[in-house]
């Protein structure tokens, strides 16, 4: 509902016209008026604003670092301890500069747990914010289809400044890949319909950033080497290594 502004100051002036008031004191009450209707025009405003503002964003809930999220493997790339007791799974995106970060983080703890680990990787390209990001996704997932998704991922990293479409075919010809092939895959519905089911995958296990990480199927909380050691030696039921 508006405000009615202006009717008791219209009365009022009215009253005073009607008692005979003097010329001076009609004007201060036409003064007064127009202040007290430019404040009631403010209010209204205001008030107008409020009503049609869009409601306050949802505050992010809170994760569970307990929970354990069943990610499906399938298919997905993997490298380190083929038989490995644990599993990292890292939902990222190639043109992200987090996850590149997280490269060196996650080759120390494959070297440092050279049979007990398998990493796999999961596609999440942030289309909205890295253009680069699903072509990139593509040509990783192209690669594999030649058996060189990993020699792929790592040039990927390496060069995540200068991504490109030349880039991907240059990179394909410095991996000795059936250039064709490769660019035709990197178009096929197939790759597509596989980076789109990784990004569902994760979208389910509440993953909305990137890098995401898992340590059987347990979100990794504390993002560094001594996080990790502390959640893969607790799955292998070892005393946690001291910090350092």
């Amino acid at each position: 509902m508006r405000i009615r502004s202006g009717i008791a100051p219209l009365a009022l002036l009215a009253l005073v016209y009607a008692c005979g008031g003097n010329p001076q004191d009609i004007e201060d009450l036409k003064k007064g008026q127009k202040e007290i209707l430019d404040r009631l025009a403010t209010l209204d405003k205001a008030v107008q604003q409020i009503k049609t503002a869009p409601p306050a964003a949802p505050p992010r809930p809170t994760m569970d670092p307990n929970k354990v999220y069943n990610i499906p493997l399938t298919n997905a790339p993997a490298r380190g301890g083929e038989f490995g007791k644990v599993t990292i799974v890292e939902f990222a995106d190639y043109q992200c500069p987090f996850c590149g970060q997280a490269e060196g983080l996650l080759k120390q703890v494959l070297e440092a747990y050279p049979k007990d680990v398998r990493l796999v990787y999961k596609q999440f390209p942030l289309t909205s914010i890295h253009p680069q990001a699903m072509p990139a996704a593509k040509a990783a997932v192209a690669a594999g289809r030649q058996g060189k998704y990993w020699e792929m991922h790592d040039l990927l990293f390496e060069n995540q400044r200068q991504l490109s479409p030349e880039k991907y075919t240059e990179f394909a010809e410095k991996l000795a890949l059936d250039v064709t092939q490769f660019q035709k895959d990197m178009e096929s519905p197939e790759v597509l319909a596989q980076i789109n089911r990784d990004m569902q995958d994760g979208k389910a296990a509440d993953v909305s950033g990137t890098p995401t990480l898992f340590v059987n199927g347990k979100r990794l909380v504390n993002r560094s080497l001594d996080g990790f050691k502390q959640m893969i030696d607790g799955s292998l039921g070892r005393a946690p290594a001291p910090p350092g």
